[in-house]
């Protein structure tokens, strides 16, 4: 089993706890709506390998705010089997797949689905595109058969030596947007960045980060949205990971980052489409 199937199998514990509630708030104006976080299930899910110690280098620290927006983009409507990747294995299936899994007879179903999580070419642990010049690795996606990938996160994290590592950071993703831009001109894309928030203690390095993050969605051919994240925690003692949102801009915050591409795939796509989304993000009914 890859290290990346180990770090998502320790998450789904906290995921299948979690109660997938409406993320929308209605405001008194009509209009005013906003999007709320479960903040509270990404600090669970970041103090699994910041607890094991498995953080700078391991790649584990990323995936576990993969599966947080994962989540979130279940919380705003999306159907589970399209978002990637799932909460359960396998982590990449397409929506079809998952139809006629569902729809088999119970003596069938167990064995086929067997079958299906020993085909990497059906059911892969990661998903990965074609862009305009090269396959990119996607750690977040939104897609069906006959509407290609919609929705498109890069994830990205730093624990340390930050004033060193950022302009590298940020050339990998403007290049990466560019790149999946040039064949997926209507899709949503955002780029969000995790950070240890002792950056706060390195002078000007966060006002750098916030800079870059804002001119990476300047041009129309980039990023629809970018946001960051401050996790905060103690190496000597370790009690469990705090979101700094104080520290973090609004407009690069996590709500809005989520919120705006959500919009973008809304505004994308005929009424028609993504109407459990629209229905969410609406506020009908009881307001839940």
């Amino acid at each position: 089993m890859s290290e990346t199937e180990d770090v998502l199998d320790s998450l789904e514990t906290v995921l299948s706890s979690c109660a997938i509630t409406s993320p929308w708030c209605r405001g008194r104006e009509p209009g005013d709506l906003s999007y709320a976080p479960d903040y509270e299930v990404l600090e669970q899910l970041l103090a699994i390998p910041i607890g094991q110690g498995q953080v700078a280098g391991s790649g584990r620290l990323a995936k576990a705010i993969d599966a947080w927006v994962a989540h979130e983009l279940r919380r705003c409507g999306f159907p589970p089997d399209e978002v990637w990747p799932r909460q359960t294995k396998p982590r990449v299936l397409p929506r079809e797949v998952g139809l006629l899994l569902d729809g088999l007879p119970k003596r069938l179903r167990d064995d086929v689905r067997a079958q299906v999580l020993r085909n990497k070419a059906v059911a892969p642990s990661e998903a990965r595109v074609l862009g305009r010049a090269y396959v990119k690795q996607i750690d977040v996606l939104v897609a069906q058969w006959s509407r290609g990938p919609e929705l498109l996160v890069s994830t990205k994290s730093m624990v340390s030596s930050f004033r060193n590592n950022l302009p590298n950071r940020f050339e990998e993703s403007y290049g990466d947007a560019k790149n999946l831009r040039g064949r997926y001109p209507q899709a949503a894309m955002g780029f969000l960045f995790a950070m240890r928030s002792t950056v706060l203690d390195e002078r000007g390095t966060f006002e750098r980060a916030v800079d870059m993050l804002r001119k990476l969605r300047d041009e129309p051919d980039v990023y629809d949205a970018t946001g960051v994240l401050l996790a905060e925690w103690s190496d000597e003692c370790f009690d469990g990971v705090r979101l700094r949102q104080d520290a973090v801009p609004q407009d690069l915050a996590a709500g809005d980052f989520i919120a705006t591409l959500v919009e973008c795939v809304l505004q994308r796509t005929p009424l028609d489409m993504h109407e459990g989304v629209r229905e969410c993000r609406e506020v009908r009914g009881d307001d839940s």
